[in-house]
């Protein structure tokens, strides 16, 4: 089959893969993942309702919101399309939340809300739930796969626009919209797929809508799709579709059935993933000096020699902690004086302006030539009586350098203090639950210190 084909069909493969997965198609290593995903979803969402983006979109929205089945993460039960909103930001507003390095997008943050939101309505099993999700991270990925860097290059966020796709196509599995409404939900999902990086790199709470969008919209579509509502069957490949108005430049080759979720990374620190690496580097500094911090008085110079996009991460006057996140000097500074980048940490990042003034950043062409499969950095840190260098290619977390259950129950436990991790184990049999059951068992719809 020709190149041109494949781009014409798209949509159409996207709609019959929705439609024909079923949950006996899916390799086990992919079905783990997506357990290890909601997992993390719900720690850093969890955490997430008690920032000021959260807090501020459910207090402009407590009027508008309905009774209904779905859990609001912390704050008790609504509608579903207020839900998904909601929790979708609370999802990506720590920047803590899961992503694809190829992809260059954070489907949890997108897909998950959606998923959840209606599948506690229709009261659907854990194994049906794990189906749509595994179903709405194939399709962002795939699309994310295909326009990537070049949609990104841009100046759009793909959390927002192919998470629109993804958060659709879960709802319609959810729903189990038949092949005509499929395609009709994800033509009304790719006319609402949105998301610009201004707001990110400008430290906006714009970023954190941009992930609720997507899971709201895709849920609309969905909903919308059930009961008639028609869409463009060639939102993607068509004159005016998304490929031809969002990423003109792509790679023809579509990689759909591969179980993308598979390579999904998960994250330690609360900034870009783009800085990652950098933080993973300094920290084998940290531990070769035998120290777990260091005082900003004995540091001559740090240079950080990276890649271009993280290097244009090069932000020395941050105003707010969202503008810190995308930070590379300041992020680094917090992390060389306190030896972690907790939340905790970020707060106090006004003390870290002497170090970060220290740090110079410089683009490597070597570097820049091994992205996007790697994401290199290097840093040189210059002391008084000495000089030392580490590298990292790829930060941890990585599907390369994974995270074990483990270590995402840390992670939850870190950032929700006040929740008894205990109720976590129900976890262990979602296939046989249905999630109203079993976010009733996690108690997850109330407030935690």
């Amino acid at each position: 089959m020709s190149a041109e084909n494949i781009i014409f069909m798209i949509t159409r493969k996207f709609a019959d893969f929705i439609v024909s997965l079923e949950h006996d198609d899916i390799p086990s290593e992919a079905l783990e993942k997506a357990k290890l995903c909601f997992l993390d979803f719900l720690g850093v969402s969890l955490r997430g309702s008690r920032e000021k983006s959260g807090l501020s979109a459910l207090k402009a929205l407590k009027p508008f919101i309905s009774h209904g089945e779905s859990t609001i993460i912390g704050h008790g039960r609504g509608d579903p399309l207020n839900a998904s909103l909601i929790n979708g930001i609370f999802a990506h507003n720590l920047d803590l939340d899961d992503g694809h390095r190829l992809a260059h997008l954070h489907p949890g943050a997108s897909v998950i809300p959606a998923t959840l939101a209606l599948a506690e309505k229709e009261k659907v099993t854990g194994k049906k739930f794990l189906t749509s999700i595994i179903v709405g991270y194939e399709i962002c990925l795939s699309l994310g796969l295909m326009i990537n860097p070049y949609h990104r290059n841009m100046g759009f966020h793909s959390t927002g626009t192919c998470g629109t796709f993804g958060a659709a196509a879960a709802s319609a599995k959810i729903l189990n919209l038949n092949k005509k409404q499929t395609l009709d939900c994800l033509g009304l999902a790719g006319t609402q797929a949105a998301g610009l990086l201004e707001s990110d790199h400008k430290g906006s709470m714009g970023k954190h809508l941009h992930a609720g969008r997507a899971a709201q919209s895709g849920v609309l579509s969905a909903l919308l799709a059930l009961e008639g509502f028609t869409g463009a069957d060639t939102i993607i490949e068509g004159d005016e579709g998304f490929l031809n108005a969002m990423s003109p430049k792509h790679d023809t080759h579509l990689e759909l059935g591969g179980f993308h979720i598979r390579k999904i990374y998960m994250k330690k620190y609360p900034i870009c993933r783009h800085l990652h690496s950098t933080i993973n580097a300094a920290a084998k500094i940290l531990d070769s000096l035998g120290t777990e911090s260091i005082n900003e008085d004995i540091v001559d110079e740090i240079i950080v020699k990276t890649y271009k996009v993280a290097a244009e991460h090069d932000n020395y006057n941050p105003k707010n902690i969202e503008s810190i996140r995308q930070s590379l000097p300041f992020s680094l500074a917090l992390f060389l004086l306190n030896g972690d980048l907790r939340l905790e940490n970020m707060k106090k990042f006004k003390k870290a302006q002497r170090l970060a003034k220290k740090i110079k950043i410089e683009t490597s062409k070597k570097m820049n030539y091994l992205y996007p499969e790697k994401r290199p950095s290097k840093v040189i840190l210059r002391l008084k009586d000495k000089s030392l260098e580490s590298s990292s290619m790829l930060a941890h977390g990585e599907p390369e350098k994974p995270f074990t259950k483990e270590d995402i129950l840390k992670k939850f436990k870190i950032l929700n203090n006040g929740y008894d991790i205990q109720k976590l184990k129900v976890l262990d049999k979602i296939e046989s639950s249905t999630m109203d059951e079993l976010m009733d068992k996690l108690d997850l719809r109330r407030k935690t210190p």
